[in-house]
């Protein structure tokens, strides 16, 4: 593998500092990083509804 750029390490290392969930692909042709794709996931907690009361009539 030749060198590593200090951009594309900074960059990769500030991508994983601002990810909570979520993946990092690094692509490399001939030796070299040539792409990086970051795909973040954002997490919700289900609220559970409470039940409907039935309506009086």
């Amino acid at each position: 593998m030749g060198n590593l750029d200090d951009t594309k390490v900074k960059h990769i290392l500030s991508t994983l500092k601002g990810l909570e969930y979520g993946s990092v692909v690094i692509t490399v042709h001939n030796g070299e990083i040539t792409q990086i794709d970051a795909t973040e996931k954002k997490r919700f907690t289900l609220q559970k509804n409470e039940p409907k009361s039935p309506k009086n009539n």
